[in-house]
């Protein structure tokens, strides 16, 4: 359930009711790591945290319009909440506030940091972020002949790739699906939860369609039916994003705790009942804390040490790691880690350059292969 309830910030999940947990705590669970120090690798929501995971840097417009610019006020905020009330003029917009900035070490100029609509389809709306020219960890993967892929749930049919893995929507002239979003323009069908903002190598040039770079953009059906093949050998490829559709996201007002979890475990089962199970390190996180009180201060907050500049790392987040060569079947993780930590892993297992100075600091996840079972006495 959606809420603006200021008093559900100190709630929590009866995270024991959940699918994942059954499936954790069943008999011959996989081998699994809970990193319990890992934050979220930008202050703010869904869309920044996305663009921190393949580029470690914020996005930027370039002249962006005055009404697209934030203001906050002498306290550094940009809104009005129930329990706060600005100092003067606030605005909260997708653009940072104009330079120079009101309040001292506060972001400004033309960074795009809220919620804001890609330049190419699939989008809906405006206000639209110009095609982001900067590198990606995509870019390295395919310069390096690293085999890569997002797979997206509801891709295809908000991409308009007819019959392609994931469509749903017939052959036309209309979207068959009846839940495709209101009004669609056949053949772009989006589920009417499907995330644009969720989805961060569509904001770049080099993944607009028909560039080459556009074929590491698919379904999340086509990882499925990839696992599916992969009984004898793997055929997925070296690193796959997986990006749920709204559907099965755990996001609260439009699904469910429960419903993302039991696709979770699915997930989870497939992989580890195929061939690539022996070779394959999962990381389960979520793109941004949702808006729950957490008593761990990030780093360069509060005191706490570690990796930080002035976009992050924010709020923690759960982390789940599995593999089969972790030390145990259940070990717990207290190294510090954030977002831009899953970057770290993959440049330093593909000997890749690093994308900015957070992911050249931060530890990769290879701690986790040290770490013990909180029972070891």
């Amino acid at each position: 359930v959606g809420s603006d309830a200021t008093g559900l910030a100190m709630g929590f999940y009866n995270t024991r009711a959940l699918p994942i947990y059954a499936y954790l705590h069943g008999d011959g669970h996989p081998h699994y790591a809970i990193a319990d120090d890992f934050f979220q690798g930008a202050f703010g929501g869904s869309f920044l945290n996305h663009q921190w995971l393949i580029a470690a840097a914020t996005p930027t417009w370039p002249g962006a319009p005055a009404a697209n610019h934030s203001i906050i006020d002498s306290n550094g905020m940009a809104t009005a909440t129930p329990l706060y009330t600005p100092t003067g003029p606030v605005l909260d917009r997708q653009v940072t506030q104009v330079c120079p900035s009101a309040v001292a070490n506060r972001a400004c100029g033309d960074f795009a940091i809220n919620t804001i609509q890609p330049f190419q389809q699939p989008f809906r709306g405006s206000p639209q972020l110009p095609a982001q020219t900067g590198t990606t960890i995509g870019d390295e993967l395919t310069a390096a002949g690293v085999s890569w892929a997002w797979y997206s749930g509801g891709w295809s049919n908000a991409n308009g790739d007819v019959n392609g893995p994931g469509w749903t929507n017939g052959t036309g002239p209309t979207c068959g699906d009846p839940d495709s979003q209101p009004n669609p323009a056949f053949p772009f069908c989006p589920n009417k939860v499907f995330q644009y903002h969720h989805q961060p190598f569509n904001y770049f040039a080099a993944y607009a369609p028909g560039t080459p770079g556009r074929t590491h953009l698919k379904d999340e059906a086509a990882f499925s039916d990839s696992i599916a093949a992969s009984g004898q050998d793997c055929q997925i490829p070296a690193v796959s994003f997986i990006k749920p559709v709204g559907l099965e996201n755990e996001h609260p007002g439009y699904t469910s705790e429960s419903r993302g979890s039991d696709h979770l475990v699915d997930l989870l089962t497939a992989i580890r009942g195929s061939a690539c199970s022996k070779d394959t390190m999962v990381v389960v996180t979520y793109d941004e804390f949702g808006g729950q009180w957490d008593h761990v201060a990030p780093p360069g907050q509060g005191g706490t040490a570690g990796p930080h500049d002035l976009w992050g790392p924010g709020t923690r987040i759960p982390a789940l790691i599995l593999s089969p060569r972790l030390k145990g079947d259940f070990v717990v993780d207290h190294t510090q880690y954030d977002t831009t930590s899953i970057l770290a892993t993959i440049e330093r297992r593909f000997g890749l350059a690093s994308l900015s100075s957070r992911d050249a600091a931060v530890n990769d996840l290879s701690n986790v292969f040290n770490a013990r079972s909180p029972f070891d006495t």
